[in-house]
């Protein structure tokens, strides 16, 4: 299949609320539904699409060139006490904990890094979705998010770890659920401290830090394919 991916030079990286562009957020659902259907997953809570009205919720699309297909993205819901977050429908059933975890924080800021998905056309090169989340991780800061929920996959641990992510032990077996389904398990994660992100590794954390004082960014990445792919960031609100 090598041979057919498409080549790519440039990677866009554009952050929206999601009620600001209906045209991107169909872009996304499209490019995540058929990610999850290669994965045979079809009941995922982050994969419902009520939150395209939801003015709380916020957008990172990547495409090849500016206004493209979808090939990545991510979302960030923040919590309102009206839209319950994706972990909250997801686990609650399983352990109500959770939604007392995210009640206390709502008032200081509180959201959820979610539907994180890459496309095949890209997942090839070498890039993951680290590049994408260290994004949406400086993001949740510039809309003033003080904690930052996940649920991540087993494939994403480690990614969400060296972004800054903690296990949250206090709920389900030590953290971890069954989910999406019986065979398949998933680990419920938090960011603590999202403005000075004391766990997370270097690189991640200056690359997040530089993120955030300046919204527009470039940075240059070596492909596996040794081939130079320019990453173009527009966080601005």
């Amino acid at each position: 299949m090598e041979e057919h991916r498409p080549h790519i030079d440039n990677l866009y990286f554009k952050a929206f609320r999601a009620v600001d562009d209906r045209a991107a957020c169909m872009k996304f659902i499209e490019g995540h539904t058929h990610v999850l259907e290669i994965f045979g997953i079809t009941q995922i809570t982050s994969a419902k699409i009520d939150w395209v009205l939801n003015p709380d919720v916020f957008v990172i699309l990547v495409t090849a060139e500016e206004g493209g297909r979808a090939l990545a993205g991510g979302r960030i819901h923040q919590a309102n006490r009206k839209n319950p977050l994706p972990i909250e429908d997801a686990v609650g059933y399983m352990d109500e904990r959770i939604y007392q975890m995210v009640d206390e924080r709502t008032d200081a800021g509180t959201g959820e890094l979610c539907g994180l998905w890459n496309s095949w056309d890209i997942a090839g090169l070498g890039i993951g979705s680290m590049h994408l989340s260290t994004a949406c991780v400086a993001y949740a800061d510039m809309i003033k998010l003080d904690t930052l929920f996940g649920l991540c996959a087993p494939a994403t641990y480690r990614n969400s770890i060296r972004g800054g992510f903690r296990v949250i032990n206090e709920i389900g077996i030590n953290g971890k659920f069954y989910y999406p389904k019986e065979d398949l398990t998933a680990t419920s994660i938090l960011i603590d401290d999202v403005k000075n992100l004391p766990l997370t590794h270097e690189p991640e954390r200056s690359i997040a830090m530089n993120m955030r004082a300046n919204a527009i960014t470039k940075q240059e990445i070596q492909s596996k394919t040794g081939e130079t792919i320019t990453l173009h960031f527009d966080l601005t609100l």
